[in-house]
Parts: C-alpha cells; structure tokens; sequence
C-alpha cells in the first residue's frame, strides 16, 4: 500500500528507544557505583557509567593524567590488573510478575557478571548489546539487589587465548604489532593496544549506558530498531531506479513476547512536526524478539537528503508505533532521510569507453543517482577513552569538516563503532559517513565460536545505525586485500588457507549480515579493494572478489592508498597510485607548541627530547617498552629530513621559539605533500582513470603528539587543515610538474555538477615581489565533474631561475552548485615554484599584522616583498578557526582581511592581541 498524507502534528517528539506503559526502566548511569581490584585492595574509589578504570582512578586521584607525559607507559599497572565495578539497585521493583533484564549497549571486554551474588553470564565483545533475564534471580535475592562486573585485563586473557593448545597460527606476523600482541583474538577496539598514531592504554569498563529494565508480563522493551530506507526494487551495490517508489521496511528489537497479532504503523513528520505521511505497515512478521513490517511511499513524497556543498539536508521523523487490537505496546521514533547512497563498482561501459575513460571497473559513489567526488579525509577515534567524548567536541569537529569543503569521512576500522549522536551530527551537517567494521592490518580467527561473536556485533550495529542517511558505506576491515593476504600469501606459496579463512570471515559472515539487514547500503570486504569479478544475488554469497584478475594492464580497478616517507621523492608525480578513488595517503608532522603544552612538561619542550619522542609512535614500538627510540628516531628522521630539503631550517636562538618554529616547519611539508595529492587526484576526475574521490590521513588526533593528523586533539587546525579547505573548493587550479623533464602544466578542476566558464591568469613574480613578466589570462570552459588544462610550458625553457622566481595562477569562474540554478562566482589561486625553497631568494616580506575591532577581522599586508606560507598562530587557550591560514601573500595583492570562528575562549576575548603572524623567511632569522 502507499501511505496517505494527513493533518500536522502539534506535539513535540522525544527519539530514542521505546517502552511499553507500565515499565520499569533504571539508568545504571544514576546508581552509587564503587570500582576496585580484586589484585590490588588498597584500591577502592568511586566509579561511573559510562565510563572505564582509568577515567574512574583519574577522578579519585589514584593515578595523575593518562595524557600527560609518559603516561602511556607509566601507566600500564593499570592495563595488567582485573577491575570490578560493584553497585547496588535499590530502586527495583521486586514485586512479582514484572520480567528483570539487564540490558548493557557497551562492555569493554571481558567481563565475569553477577547479580545478587550470583553468576549471570560472561562476555568477550566490546561492541555487542548484551541483555540478560536475571528474574529469577531477583526473585530470590535476600537483599538489596547488587551487581558486579569484573573486568579481566585484555592484555592478560588475549595472551592466554594465544597460548591454548592448536590456537590458529599465521605463517608471519600479520597483526601489524604495536605495542601489545594478540589483538586479532579479541573483539575489541584494535587500537587500545596501540597504532602508529596513538597510545595503549587497553581501558577496561562499562563504557556504554547500561540499564536494568522491568516488564510486565503483556509489555516490551524495543532494545534496538532498524530503519531501511530504499528505491523499489534496489539491490545493495547498484545503482537502484531513480524513479521508483521508496520503501520503508521498520524491524524492532525487543525484550518481552511479541503477541501474534501485533501490529505496525508509521508516521513520517518534517521537522517542524508536520505529517507528511502516515498509514499502516504491510507484510508484518514476527521472528523470535522482531517484529518486521513494511511500506510504499509515493517516490516524489519526500525530499530528498543530501551531502554538504551538494544540497539541503533534509530529515523527517520516522514514529513507529507497534498496537495489539486498540493497545499501544510500544512507540519509537527515528530520525532519517531519503537518499539513496552507492558504492558503483559496476564494468565501465561502452558509453564510458567512447568518453575515454580507461577499462576496467568503475569504483565512486553516487548521490541520488547522481556521481560525485568525494572530499575528505579518515576519522579515526577521537580519544583513547570514549565516556569522554562529547557531542559537543563532535560537533565542533563537524563543523570543522564542513568548513574545511568535505563531503565524506572513512571511519576507519579498528576503532570503535560510532555512536548514533556521531551520525546525528553527520545527518544534521552533511557529512558522509564511510564506515567499517572493526577489523583492521591482521588476519583473524575463523573458529565458529569467533565467527558468531561477530556474527552478533554485526547485525547488532549495522540493523543500530542504518537509519542515518550519512551512513555511505560497510567497508568489511582495512588494508585486508591490498596488505594482510599478499604479504601472508608470499610467505606461504601456493597455500590458499588464508584467502579462504579471510573470505569466511569477510565474504561468509559479514556481508551476509549487510545484506539480510538492508538493500540501501553497499558493501566492500576490504577498504582498499579491486572491486568484485562477479556480483549475482542468485548465489548464496553475492559476491566474488576480483583480487588481482585483470583483463589488461590498461584497465583500472578499485581504489589506491599511498604512504611513501623517502620525501625526497614526495612532489614526484609519477610516484602517487593511478586508480579510480584515493582512500588514504599522508605523512606525519608534530602538532603545535600550544597543544605540546598540554601534555608535557616545559623542560621537555624541544625536539628529541625524552618525552617527545616516546609519545612519537611512528615507527612503532613494536612492543610495551620505554626504550623506543630507535623506531621512533626514524620518524623524527623523516620529519626532519623533509624540512631540511625543503625549506630553510629553523636555527632561532630561543630553544622554545626554535621548537615551535620546526612544528610548524612539519606542518608546511605535509600541507604541501598534501596539496600535491590531493590536486593530482582530483584532476584525475577528467582523465582516463575518472578518479572520484580523495580521503587523505588524517582528519583528527587522538591525543597530543606527531601523527598524520589535519587537526590537533583540541580542534585547533594544523596547517593542512587549511591548505585541504583551500585545494577542496569546487573549482581550483593547480600545476603540475615533471621535474625531470621540465614539463610543467596548469589545469582547472571543477567537481559542480554542471559546466563552469572563466579566466585564467598566469603571472611570474619575483621573490622581491615584482612582476616579471606581463600576466596572461586564458578562457575557458571545465565541464561537469572535469578538468581542462589552461597552461603548458618547459620549465627548461622560460626565461626565469626558478630559483629567483615563481608563478602565481588564479582562476576567476561562475557556474552552479549541485541542486541549484543560481549562478556563483568561484575564485581559487595557487603558487608554482622550485621544490626547494630552502634554495630560494627569499626575502623579508615585510609582514604588517593589524585587527580591527569593528569588523572582528585580522589584516595582513606584505610590505617588502612574497611572503611563502603566511601564517597566523592563535594563542594558547583559544580555539579559533581563521577564515583562512598557510597562504602566499605578495605586496601586490594588498590588504588582506582574515575572518574567524571562536568555539572556545578563555582569554575573555584578549586573544586577538596574542595572534601573532610568521613565513618562511622567519626559519632565516637567528
């Protein structure tokens, strides 16, 4: 049936999970919880949920900041010792004829739980719900009810699950060791046990909400709700029918007995309450603790939802009310959109073949029917403890994607599953969300019992989240295909166990657990991937993986990820992968000297010190030590050698003014590394590999140290962050330059939907700031989702050292957006110089800082001479986002004017008078 519309309503509506009248419902968040050691008795504070031990000892005292100094390592007793949370629950209701449950949405890991002194059960994954009928054991309490969870060191039983007798072996180390070993035998967060980019910490608690639910005998508890949203006839991986009708199929997870003659109905509301549809579900079927029933909706009903810088972001709420007869049992109600969001991997066609794009496979996503580039970068866990994570320093993350031009996140596997506030904000703001299952740099067990584990957590968090609109993508793990199978494969030839046991668990089970609980959603086994060789929904597993059979080495497949750390070879072009989609590529710098000072102590400040370098995990330990410096000493090496090669070194008397002038350094490199990427990436969009997407390393830190990372652990932006807001524009110009041959080119890029039109101008400066030469504008026209080359040249042949000049290009061009018809003005400049610019002329650029108090903007002015990498440094205690950062500024240009966002302050406003400004001709200055 199709729904019919009817009058708006006028109450408010709370989302979240739904009860039944009559139930009992207590938030284990509001209790007296105490938490102790049963290895250590001196140990006894309070406790909290959500929340995990060291968060807990943190508050009481017992131990100092995990993040400040050497903590990571000093703190590891911690990690080594079990941990029981103990509370009691006098607010039960211990009459008779109610069903008890306990009902957990997140235990880190391994537990032992009781209740009423008596054993419940035991569990060994971080990301399932566990629930748990514990009425008769209430029954026959003698007291206040009371319960205990312990918590065994992951460290400790991951050792012992190793250790047993025909465990399952791997031909090398395929776990991609860190700091702790065995992490592929357990359900939890990979990285707690350490990653290149992060501590571990390997955190044990309740660190989900927790409840104790009681029913009565006719009512029940909806524990989890999937929400599916697709065109009619759509099948997960292909693009679906643009004009057909949608479907909204609701299932519910419930505690309690569903009646056989249950009903469904829905409701759909905008967001000012207003029904837009409403009628009864079709086709309801009750399955054990589900209820599923579905509907029609009219294909033109709803508008439609789509990503930042592509379109509105339309939600409705979804209320869906299960009745028996006249009887309520239970209401819930969602938040979504309708969208419809692909993962294409389908054969290039003979239509593309005739547009020049190469054979082979395609590999993009596609909006609403429509293709688009994907921009953005890989979201990885935000804190080593998530009870800390707060909606409002998500939000403000957000909002730092948004304004930094991207469209779409990886959340990279081997985290944590992110929780429904995380969507809520990507759903609000437009943020795509790439997201993968929890598996990441190992091959895993493939023992049944392992197998259902993750069997639950999958269907448990995929059915979870579904609703979102934001959610583009279950990736199965990261660097499977493309890392882990290879390198086990070359050490054991001819063995096929390991693509086997890797398709049991990534083909067997998880996309099973995709494709049985939604139509809307693609699905890949790996995050870097050819694609599949056949994909038939009459088999029993859909999909064949592709590997390495290609039909030509012309042909292009899948998507490419890029880390080289020789810099000397960082800006050569032919070095970056040719492939349909980039899903990571980076290199490391430091993070600020204001965020260093939040971890490590003033004396510490420098370099390679001690405490810096520890807390530097690139390259990896290898192991729990503190003697880390050989490993660690190669990646301060790669940092350092890429500034000395590039640009002039900072040598400032000052030793905190020296340490704060080589952070910055590290950030230009990246920046520039990045840029030089990300450009060449996006011009792929109009070359024969039709290159759609551009996710870089990382968006974000997960504490205060060197990493990959765009934004430090407080929000403040490095300068990538800067320079990847500027290079993803809609419409940008970059150079591109084969330094061995002196081939050097410019090309205009559009990602809009529709042709752009403008001029390019071209001009070559000196480093004193004059014009050497008279500009030269070129028109031109970019098409939809394209690039056109505007200059070309022998940088052998013109008539400037290119040590004593550069080439300034801007574009000036007018199209429109995706999804609208009103005609924009674009501008984008970009500068073409020698790689080294510690080789340069440069000069004192005669930097001139003012801010004015009317308009709330900084001005800058080069006085002298070109600036290179201009930047502005926003004092400690502020967190203030520049309208923009990392730019050239030349005397001809003018005064410019700087715009920002305050999200948190506490100078009381006093900061403007602390930004200060710098460039590369202060790396010259004693």
């Amino acid at each position: 049936m199709k729904l019919s519309t009817f009058s708006p309503l006028t109450s408010s509506l709370l989302l979240g999970t739904a009860i039944s009248q009559s139930t009992n419902i207590l938030d284990l968040s509001t209790v007296e919880w105490s938490l102790s050691s049963p290895q250590n008795e001196s140990i006894k504070v309070p406790g909290s949920v959500p929340s995990q031990a060291h968060l807990d000892l943190y508050a009481a005292g017992v131990i100092p900041d995990p993040y400040f100094g050497l903590g990571d390592f000093e703190l590891r007793w911690v990690t080594y010792l079990n941990w029981t949370y103990e509370a009691g629950l006098s607010g039960l209701d211990t009459s008779s004829g109610l069903s008890t449950w306990l009902l957990f949405n997140g235990l880190d890991t391994f537990t032992s739980i009781s209740f009423c002194g008596q054993h419940v059960a035991s569990t060994n994954n971080q990301f399932r719900q566990y629930y748990f009928d514990v009425s008769e054991l209430l029954s026959s309490c003698s007291s206040t009810p009371s319960l205990s969870i312990n918590f065994g060191s992951a460290i400790n039983i991951t050792a012992d699950i190793a250790a047993e007798p025909g465990q399952e072996t791997w031909p090398y180390s395929v776990e991609g060791l860190f700091e702790f070993p065995n992490r592929q035998f357990m359900r939890k967060e990979q990285s707690d046990f350490g990653w290149d980019w992060g501590p571990a910490f390997a955190p044990a608690g309740i660190w989900q909400p927790a409840y104790v639910v009681q029913l009565p005998s006719s009512g029940f508890y909806v524990r989890n709700t999937l929400l599916d949203i697709y065109r009619e006839g759509q099948l997960n991986n292909l693009p679906p029918d643009q004009s057909a009708n949608w479907i909204v199929n609701a299932s519910l997870d419930i505690l309690g007995t569903v009646p056989s003659t249950a009903t469904m109905s829905i409701e759909i509301m905008d967001m000012d309450n207003k029904t837009v549809a409403s009628g009864s579900l079709d086709n309801v079927m009750i399955s054990g603790s589900t209820i599923t029933a579905s509907v029609t909706i009219d294909g033109e009903a709803c508008q439609l939802w789509w990503p930042n810088g592509l379109g509105p972001q339309n939600l409705y709420y979804f209320k869906i009310t299960v009745t028996d007869g006249e009887k309520i049992l239970a209401s819930v109600t969602k938040r979504s959109g309708f969208r419809t969001i692909v993962l294409n991997m389908t054969p290039i066609s003979d239509a593309q073949l005739a547009q020049g794009i190469a054979p082979g496979n395609n590999w993009h996503f596609e909006i609403n029917g429509q293709e688009f580039y994907a921009k953005g970068s890989n979201f990885i866990p935000p804190d080593s403890f998530w009870p800390r994570v707060t909606e409002t320093k998500m939000k403000q993350l957000f909002q730092s994607v948004v304004d930094g031009n991207q469209n779409m996140l990886r959340v990279w596997a081997s985290g944590a599953y992110s929780p429904d506030f995380l969507y809520d904000i990507a759903d609000e703001m437009g943020v795509l969300l790439w997201s993968e299952f929890e598996f990441g740099d190992a091959l895993y067990p493939v023992n049944e019992e392992f197998l259902e584990n993750v069997r639950e957590e999958a269907n448990y968090n995929v059915r979870r989240v579904n609703h979102h609109p934001s959610l583009a993508l279950w990736a199965g793990g990261n660097e499977l295909e493309n890392l882990e199978l290879p390198e086990a494969e070359a050490h054991d030839p001819g063995n096929d166990q390991w693509r086997r046991e890797y398709e049991q668990l990534f083909l067997d089970v998880l996309l099973p657990s995709v494709y049985s609980n939604t139509k809307s959603i693609s699905y890949i086994p790996s995050s870097t991937t050819n694609g599949y060789l056949v994909l038939n929904f009459s088999l029993p597993i859909p999909m064949i993986e592709r590997y390495n059979n290609r039909s030509t080495n012309d042909s292009v497949y899948g998507d490419t990820d890029h880390y080289n750390y020789n810099s000397a070879i960082a800006f050569n072009l032919s070095s970056y992968p040719v492939g349909r989609f980039a899903n990571e590529f980076g290199f490391h710098s430091m993070p600020s000297l204001q965020t260093w000072e939040q971890a490590v102590a003033p004396e510490d400040l420098h370099f390679n010190s001690s405490t810096i370098m520890l807390r530097n995990h690139h390259y990896p330990a290898g192991g729990p030590f503190t003697d880390n410096f050989f490993n660690t000493s190669k990646g301060m090496g790669e940092m350092t050698i890429a500034v000395q090669q590039y640009y002039p070194s900072p040598n400032h008397a000052d030793a905190t003014t020296n340490f704060s002038a080589w952070c910055l350094a590290t950030q230009i490199f990246q920046a520039d590394f990045y840029r030089s990427q990300i450009t060449y990436y996006r011009r792929g969009s109009g070359l024969p590999e039709r290159q759609l997407g551009s996710l870089y390393w990382q968006l974000e830190d997960i504490w205060q140290a060197p990493t990959w990372a765009g934004i430090e652990y407080d929000g403040r932006w490095k300068v990538l962050h800067y320079v990847a807001k500027d290079i993803y524009e809609p419409i940008i110009i970059a150079s591109y330059w084969n330094y061995t041959t002196g081939d050097v080119t410019a090309y205009v890029t559009s990602d809009l939907w529709s042709e752009a039109s403008g001029t390019a101008s071209m001009a070559w400066y000196g480093y004193n700031g004059s014009l050497l030469a008279h500009r030269v504008d070129v028109p031109f026209t970019v098409g939809a989702l394209n690039t056109t080359m505007v200059y070309q040249a022998n940088t052998n042949y013109i008539p400037f050292n290119l040590t004593n000049a550069f080439l300034k290009l801007n574009v000036t061009a007018t199209g429109s957006p995706p999804n609208s018809d009103i005609t924009q003005t674009y501008k984008h400049e970009y500068i073409f110089h020698a790689l080294d610019l510690s080789q340069v002329a440069l000069q004192d650029p005669g930097l001139v800082l003012s801010y004015d108090e009317g308009s709330k903007k900084f001005t800058i002015e080069a006085t002298k001479g070109a600036a290179a990498w201009v930047w502005l440094d926003v004092p400690a205690g502020t967190l203030a986002n520049l309208d923009s950062n990392g730019f050239w500024l030349l005397p001809s240009d003018g005064k410019r004017e700087i715009g920002y966002t305050v999200k948190n302050d506490t100078s009381g406003g006093k900061w403007v008078s602390g930004v200060t400004v710098s460039s590369l001709w202060n790396n010259t200055l004693p």
